[in-house]
């Protein structure tokens, strides 16, 4: 076969990935406009709906709460130390605190705790729901007159939401006590200058910012796995590839929501 010949091929092959492409980006909007028209509907919120949202929260977040809270705390105690023992070294011990609630609490917990869900919970949400789509439960739910995405999606997508941003925000309290403890340990003489310090660093633009990148990210790795489950074919022979599509999208967003905030709070 010539270069000519395959050319075609060649191109057919680019056109039938970038529709593939498209298609899941699409899928994935479309999705995320679905769960937010569902979580401001009332009628989301029956009896029912409530205890099962309630159980997946409960699974989502408890078990995870305390393990992942001393993770963040021994983390900021090490951090902070080496930070601080730096800073000495040149003579900036005025800037290391700054420099560990910048590090600390604006960038890396809210990561972390996003991709801490996504490992623990969502993807294996996502995995839930896929086997119950290959055995047609959620065809079934249909024929029933049940909604598939009220009944099984927007649960598990409130409880990814949820435990994110919960781990998020107790651990970001954490931090910043633990960070205080390392520097003037159990004395109160530096909390006027620690209090100072915070409120030079979250100023109403930078916590916005923090509350919308948080925010965003649970929304990141809750959506995803979800969308993969629904729309992605779920033969033995393509679902490995699918598969790896959903951790490389979700990656994808990830990095885009952190390069975005990473403008706004520099830039």
């Amino acid at each position: 076969m010539t270069l000519l010949d395959s050319r075609p091929n060649l191109l057919t092959e680019l056109n039938r990935q970038a529709q593939t492409w498209l298609l899941g980006w699409w899928r994935l909007v479309y999705l995320g406009a679905q769960i937010l028209v569902l979580m401001l509907s009332p009628s989301s919120y029956s009896r029912q709906s409530r205890l099962v949202m309630a159980r997946h929260i409960y699974h989502n977040t408890a078990p995870n709460l305390m393990g992942f809270t001393l993770m963040c705390a021994l983390i900021t105690l090490v951090i902070t130390r080496i930070v601080i023992a730096t800073a000495l070294s040149y003579g900036l011990s005025h800037y290391a605190l700054q420099v560990v609630i910048r590090v600390l609490v604006l960038e890396l917990i809210p990561l972390t705790a996003a991709l801490f869900v996504a490992l623990r919970c969502a993807i294996a949400s996502g995995v839930e729901l896929s086997l119950m789509r290959r055995r047609g439960e959620l065809e079934a739910l249909q024929q029933r007159g049940l909604d598939p995405v009220r009944r099984e999606v927007l649960p598990r997508v409130t409880a990814g939401v949820f435990s994110t941003v919960t781990l998020a925000a107790l651990s970001c309290v954490v931090a910043l006590v633990m960070a205080y403890l390392a520097v003037y340990g159990f004395e109160l003489s530096g909390l006027p200058i620690y209090t100072r310090l915070f409120g030079q660093v979250f100023s109403p633009e930078v916590s916005l910012i923090f509350v919308m990148k948080t925010l965003f990210f649970s929304l990141a790795v809750s959506l995803i796995p979800m969308a993969s489950a629904l729309y992605d074919p779920h033969e033995s022979s393509v679902r490995t590839s699918a598969e790896l599509r959903m951790l490389v999208r979700m990656f994808a967003v990830i990095l885009l929501i952190e390069v975005v905030s990473l403008v706004g709070n520099y830039y």
